[in-house]
């Protein structure tokens, strides 16, 4: 099973933060983090100091895509934030980015697994494909 963690988050978001909210969504959810295979965003965030630093801390992949690329999921998202789609051109970053290399990385339909999880700073999502 491919499991795919997506990640928003605001400019400046420390890796503490990021790594705080992965870990209490994948423990309410109870999965293992080694049970993750890469983190997702949009390349909005591709240079975010604080995903580089948790990708690097978990020894995941970090793969980002563009709004058009995640605006097709709009429909499965748990939730659609106006805020987000006026910032970034689609509706949910974290649920729409964790579906998109869900999807990628199996090269078959994902579904969410866990939906959006919000902090003040940050949003994750879980994807599983498989």
């Amino acid at each position: 099973m491919t499991l795919v963690v997506g990640l928003g988050c605001q400019r400046g978001c420390d890796v503490h933060t990021l790594l705080g909210l992965f870990d209490a969504a994948l423990a309410e959810g109870g999965i293992e983090r080694h049970r993750i295979t890469a983190l997702a965003s949009i390349d909005l965030k591709q240079d975010e100091p604080g995903l580089l630093a948790l990708a690097v801390m978990l020894n995941l992949p970090l793969q980002c895509f563009s709004a058009g690329q995640l605006a097709v999921y709009a429909d499965r998202l748990s939730h659609k934030s106006e805020v987000a789609f006026t910032h970034t051109g689609c509706y949910g970053i974290a649920e729409s980015a964790a579906l998109a290399l869900a999807e990628q990385l199996a090269s078959r339909p994902a579904r969410l697994l866990i939906t959006r999880q919000k902090t003040a700073q940050a949003t994750f999502a879980l994807a599983c494909s498989g």
